[in-house]
């Protein structure tokens, strides 16, 4: 069988960047992709935040040309889903359902699964209206009411965040209190342009191409509002902050996980097994962007590559 020098899982941002650089870098290189390269970045119509975007860039856009460049080194890629790991030894095993490959090394790059609040319309108005990163999508609901689903610290943290662009915050809560962190909350209650809801959850949202209306119930009285777009706005925004999901079942007993389930790196993306990195949302983090998943890949090929030299494999 062969044996690759680096198998890359996850043709995100992180894994493409990792490729480019392992590229470069002469590695012998496969990328395992479950799907269509790209992960959740393909869901966002708009990039204004990363460097040297070009105007009306997509996440499509911007992963189209990362792929192009991995082609240009010629970086292998197979579709397939990879179904478990062996990560102990100097070769690494990953068996797909289309069979087993080997390397030196592994970077880990499958990001994660956003939850979803599964209501009507969320899929269908996903990039247009519907967002899952404030930080990525503020500036498009300038002077725009924005409604936040969620009641942790990412969700008090991102409205409070949105006030900075929207004109009116409203957080949606299911529960009759919030789960941030008290000093989180304080902060929340005290800016005068977030609203709350308690006791409530989304249960359609409609409109035509962009948001008009949302339908809201509450849980604990049954009762149903309607919320309608202020008429000289047209649409407003609703960001879904429930959390996501780290692709990481396959490795749980294998590698080091944080509480939450993300891959516990260093800074230079090494995790608790020598030859095995993580790159990108699925590891621990603060800040998942595109650029810090580009970054992560960057560091993690080059980490890579220095590891296979240090054993004396090449």
């Amino acid at each position: 069988m062969k044996v690759y020098d680096l198998i890359i899982i996850g043709a995100g941002p992180a894994g493409l960047s990792a490729g480019i650089y392992a590229g470069r870098a002469k590695l012998d290189t496969l990328i395992i992709e479950k799907a269509q390269a790209g992960g959740q970045i393909l869901q966002t119509s708009e990039i204004e935040n990363y460097p040297g975007s070009v105007p009306e860039e997509s996440g499509a856009s911007l992963i189209s040309r990362m792929d192009e460049q991995t082609k240009k080194f010629g970086i292998e890629k197979v579709i397939d889903i990879v179904k478990a790991v062996s990560l102990d030894g100097k070769i690494k095993t990953v068996t797909c359902d289309g069979g087993e490959y080997q390397a030196k090394t592994i970077i880990i790059a499958g990001g994660v699964t956003a939850r979803s609040i599964d209501c009507g319309g969320e899929d269908e108005f996903l990039g247009r209206g519907v967002s899952r990163c404030g930080t990525c999508d503020a500036p498009f609901f300038k002077g725009l009411e924005v409604f936040v689903v969620g009641g942790g610290d990412a969700a008090l943290e991102e409205a409070t965040y949105l006030t900075k662009f929207a004109s009116k915050v409203t957080v949606i809560h299911r529960r009759g209190e919030l789960r941030a962190a008290k000093s989180v909350q304080e902060k929340a209650f005290k800016n005068e342009k977030i609203e709350f809801m308690y006791h409530t959850i989304v249960k359609e949202i409609k409109g035509d191409g962009l948001i008009e209306s949302m339908t809201l119930e509450n849980i604990k009285d049954g009762s149903i509002t309607e919320i309608k777009a202020d008429p000289n706005d047209g649409t407003f925004g609703i960001f879904i902050s429930i959390g996501h999901n780290p692709a990481t079942e396959i490795y749980q007993g294998k590698l080091e996980l944080c509480e939450k389930g993300y891959i516990v790196t260093d800074e230079d993306m090494k995790t608790n097994i020598d030859g095995v990195f993580a790159a990108g949302d699925i590891r621990e983090k603060n800040l998942r962007q595109v650029v810090t998943a580009a970054s992560d890949g960057a560091i993690a090929a080059v980490e890579a590559g220095k590891y296979i030299e240090e054993v004396g494999d090449r």
